[in-house]
C-alpha cells in the first residue's frame, strides 16, 4: 500500500445528515481515487453547521477512517451557512502585507458579526498573488482598486471543529469553505472551466449558491433549505419517524393513499429552492450585467430529489448538469464499485473538493 505524501490530507466533509470522506492521489499519471466512503449521523446531531453531540460526531468519524482503513490523520474540512460569510470587495491597491495590516478594519462594515468573534481571511483575485482556487482577473488592470475576496468565520464554530477533529485523533490541515472545495473540484472535473457558471449544492440542510466567472466567485450565499425540509413534512404529514420519512423521500417505502399528498410536499419544497436559485441568479444579473450564465451544475445529497433539476431548467432557462467529482480521477474499478460511485457522486463533491487541498494551502 503507497505511503501517502506527507503535505496530503483527508477531505472530511461533515454534513448535517452525514459525513463523507475522500482521499487523493496525485501521481504521475493524474489524481488516483484511493478512498472513498460515508456514513450516516443521526438527526440534530449538526444543526445549521454547529456541532450538538460532539462525541457521537466523533465516533462516527471514527468509525469511517476505521471502515475504510484510513493511515493518514492529516485532514481537510469545511464549513459554510450563517457561521462563515464570503464577500467580494474592492479596495485601494495595496500590498498584500498592507492588506493584512488593515484588514480588521475593511471587514468590519461587511460583517453582520463582532470582528473579535470572526477570524479573518481574505485572497487577492486582481492585482496580487492567486489562492485560494482563485484566478487572476483583469478587469482592473491599470485601476487604483483591487478585488478581495473576503471570509470570515466564527471563531466558536472554528473551535468545535477543531475540538472535534482533536477527539477523533485527526490533525487538522485546512479549514475551507463549502463554497471553494465545489469550486476546486469543478475546475478539475469539467474539460472547459473558463466561462461563467452557478455551481448550486443541495444539502440536508443547506442550499449554497456559488456563482464563478473564469474561476474567480462572484457571489456566493448560503440559505437554509434542503432535503430535511421534505423529511420533516413528510413526518408532519404521515405522523412517522425520521427514520420512516427518510425511506419515504428516498422511495423506499411506498405510500399508495394520499400520494397526492406526498407530491405537495415536494412540489412546494423544490419550488421554494428553485426561488431562492432564481433570486441569486437574477441578483448576479443585475450586478454583473455583461455576464450571462451557461450552465448550472447541481451537486449535493438533495440535488436528485425528483422534479428539482427540470423545474429548476424551466424556471431560469439554464441547462442544469450534475457535477461529476470523479469524472476526472483515475478509478481503479476493481476497487471502487462504479454504480456505487455514479449513485454518490452529488454527495461526495465536497469531500472530494477538501481531498485536492494540501498542508500549507492558504
Amino acid at each position: 500500500m503507497a505511503i501517502p505524501k506527507k503535505n496530503q490530507l483527508v477531505g472530511l466533509d461533515i454534513g448535517s445528515h452525514s459525513i463523507k470522506l475522500a482521499e487523493i492521489e496525485h501521481g504521475k499519471q493524474g489524481r488516483v481515487l484511493r478512498n472513498f466512503g460515508g456514513i450516516g449521523l443521526p438527526p440534530d446531531a449538526i444543526v445549521e453547521g454547529s456541532i450538538k453531540e460532539m462525541e457521537i460526531v466523533a465516533s462516527a468519524i471514527t468509525s469511517l477512517l476505521r471502515n475504510l482503513k484510513v493511515k493518514n490523520k492529516n485532514v481537510a474540512t469545511s464549513i459554510s451557512g450563517y457561521s462563515v460569510i464570503v464577500k467580494k470587495i474592492e479596495l485601494a491597491n495595496k500590498e498584500e502585507s498592507e492588506i493584512e495590516a488593515t484588514i480588521q478594519e475593511e471587514a468590519e462594515q461587511y460583517i453582520p458579526f463582532d470582528i473579535s468573534e470572526v477570524n479573518l481571511d481574505f485572497d487577492i483575485l486582481t492585482g496580487g498573488n492567486k489562492s485560494m482556487a482563485a484566478a487572476r482577473s483583469n478587469d482592473h488592470e491599470g485601476s487604483d482598486l483591487m478585488e478581495v475576496m473576503l471570509v470570515a468565520a466564527k471563531k466558536d464554530i472554528i473551535e468545535d471543529y477543531d475540538s472535534l477533529l482533536e477527539i477523533a485523533g485527526l490533525n487538522p490541515g485546512v479549514l475551507d469553505v463549502d463554497a471553494f472545495a465545489l469550486q476546486n473540484v469543478f475546475e478539475i472535473s469539467t474539460e472547459t472551466p473558463d466561462g461563467c457558471y452557478a455551481l448550486v449544492n443541495v444539502g440536508a440542510e443547506e442550499l449554497g449558491i456559488n456563482a464563478i466567472k473564469d474561476g474567480v466567485s462572484l457571489f456566493t450565499r448560503d440559505s437554509s433549505y434542503g432535503g430535511s425540509q421534505i423529511t420533516e413534512g413528510i413526518m408532519s404529514a404521515f405522523n412517522v419517524s425520521f427514520e420512516e420519512a427518510e425511506k419515504i423521500k428516498l422511495g423506499g417505502n411506498r405510500i399508495e393513499q394520499d400520494k397526492g399528498k406526498l407530491e405537495e410536499i415536494f412540489t412546494s419544497v423544490v419550488s421554494e429552492w428553485v426561488q431562492e436559485i432564481k433570486r441569486a441568479l437574477d441578483f448576479v444579473a443585475s450586478t454583473y450585467p455583461d455576464e450571462s450564465i451557461e450552465k448550472i451544475l447541481v451537486s449535493g445529497g438533495s440535488c436528485r430529489i425528483p422534479g428539482f433539476q427540470k423545474y429548476l431548467g424551466s424556471q431560469t432557462g439554464i441547462p442544469v448538469v450534475e457535477l461529476n467529482p470523479f469524472a476526472n480521477l483515475i478509478v481503479d474499478e476493481k476497487r471502487f464499485d462504479p454504480q456505487y460511485l455514479k449513485a454518490m457522486a452529488p454527495q461526495a463533491a465536497v469531500a472530494v473538493g477538501l481531498a485536492l487541498r494540501s498542508i500549507g494551502d492558504k
